[in-house]
């Protein structure tokens, strides 16, 4: 069967009777060209797996994503499965074969100056202005889930129905919250933070309405959401001109990137920020790896070009 005779009846039963929109078709055609283009005359029906795997490596090592990858091989795989049902075919050369692992971007992170910047900041006796500064120290200084932050309470209310899922202990200075998969853990809170915090509960009373419990509260009273505090940090983030969009968790990875640029304690970085397994914490190892390429760029004489 001719290769382009049989691509374009292939894409004439997806535009007829699965209804694919122009441009999806469109794709599909592209992809299914590229495909005679690697097979360099040979009849499609005639590849095999080792050649379909082959071609997926060029497409890698030309520096094609892997999930454009993974477009083009979820085409060739439609094709073939239609094409057994046109023609003998052994098997479909595209099963099993999968698109190169996606690569995993780094977080983001402020540099510890402009981090500093953002959270330090007079809030005055305005109470949502003094909630907002503590939260942001909090987050910064301890390295919280935004999710963590919201569930404190002012105090531990083990002995209720619905016990404290955290709460801070300004005596000791640390934080102890409850994490993923219910995972408990106890992190340190820096003075700027607990000064923010000390700050901000002189003037909750204001809004403390029918639940007494939530540290952090809304101008309702009501327990402050995951969305609001994202909203506000955004919004602040932006008044402070900064050019990055910062959310709660920029603030958690550059608690992490700077404690370990700091003290290269990946165990004691892996702990502080709750990660049950040691791999998810070695992303920041990226980081820092980064941190130390720029300083020794900018630096040593023999790093210039």
């Amino acid at each position: 069967m001719d290769a382009m005779h049989s691509i374009q009846d292939y894409l004439d039963m997806l535009r007829h009777q699965r209804q694919l929109s122009p441009h999806t078709l469109s794709n599909y055609g592209l992809d299914l060209h590229e495909l005679v283009q690697f097979a360099q005359g040979r009849a499609l029906h005639s590849l095999s797996y080792f050649d379909v795997r082959r071609f997926t490596s060029q497409l890698h090592s030309q520096g094609l994503g892997a999930r454009s990858i993974a477009r083009k091989l979820s085409s060739w795989r439609g094709y073939y499965r239609w094409l057994a049902q046109q023609i003998d075919m052994p098997a479909n050369p595209v099963d099993g074969i999968k698109a190169p692992k996606k690569t995993k971007s780094l977080p983001k992170a402020l540099g510890a100056d402009d981090a500093v910047n953002l959270v330090a900041y007079h809030a005055g006796e305005v109470p949502m202005m003094a909630a907002n500064r503590a939260m942001f120290e909090l987050l910064y200084s301890s390295g919280l889930r935004v999710s963590e932050l919201v569930a404190l309470d002012v105090q531990d209310f083990g002995g209720l129905d619905q016990p404290s899922l955290g709460w801070i202990d300004l005596t000791q200075a640390e934080v102890h919250v409850t994490g993923k998969g219910n995972k408990q853990r106890i992190v340190p809170v820096g003075a700027p933070a607990l000064e923010a915090i000390r700050a901000w509960l002189a003037v909750r009373g204001q809004l403390v309405k029918a639940d007494p419990r939530p540290l952090f509260l809304t101008e309702r009273g009501t327990r402050m959401s995951v969305r609001l505090v994202q909203l506000r940090l955004k919004a602040h983030a932006q008044a402070m001109g900064v050019p990055t969009d910062v959310h709660p968790h920029v603030l958690r990875h550059s608690f992490a990137t700077h404690v370990l640029q700091s003290s290269g304690d990946l165990r004691a970085v892996q702990e502080m920020l709750g990660h049950s397994s040691i791999a998810a914490t070695q992303v920041y190892t990226a980081l820092d790896f980064q941190h130390l390429a720029q300083v020794y760029d900018a630096t040593h004489p023999r790093a210039k070009k």
